[in-house]
């Protein structure tokens, strides 16, 4: 038997795909009613109202698949002390090459964004810092060429 590949997020991760969920099922409704109303109107091949409802309520009930699949295969990593990086830490990092602070919270895939200054466990830096420790430097290979940064400080989120 296969083993169960789960995904690793935070708590507000977690939370997040709820309220995605719970936002599309109130919706779905609205939904069923429009396609009802259009296939009300009689031929269907050429009723555009009805293959555009149709399409927006399969689009709909396929994302509320995958968010649902997501939550069945969470795992919630809440971080247990800040000796270490964790998922849903915060660092603070020195880059090594320009001595330019970088502040980022290490999160699941699903919630990784760079311009909120979250970064993947699974990214280069993300699992390249992921379980060290303050003052260590750490090197991270990124597609590109690669570079060293300098733990600054970790913190409970």
């Amino acid at each position: 038997m296969p083993e169960i590949y789960y995904q690793l997020m935070t708590i507000t991760g977690y939370q997040e795909i709820e309220s995605q969920i719970t936002k599309l099922k109130s919706q779905r409704p609205t939904l069923v009613a429009r396609l009802k109303a259009a296939r009300a109107l009689g031929d269907l091949s050429e009723n555009t109202g009805y293959s555009t409802a149709k399409r927006d309520l399969r689009h709909i009930d396929s994302r509320l698949r995958f968010l649902n699949k997501q939550l069945k295969y969470a795992k919630v990593i809440e971080p247990t002390d800040s000796k270490l990086v964790e998922i849903g830490t915060k660092v603070v990092l020195e880059d090594l090459s320009d001595q330019e602070e970088m502040i980022y919270q290490v999160v699941g895939r699903q919630e990784a964004d760079v311009n909120q200054g979250k970064i993947s466990y699974e990214s280069p830096l993300g699992s390249a810092i992921l379980h060290q420790s303050v003052g260590k430097i750490v090197t991270v290979t990124a597609p590109e060429f690669t570079y060293q940064v300098r733990i600054i400080k970790i913190e409970l989120v």
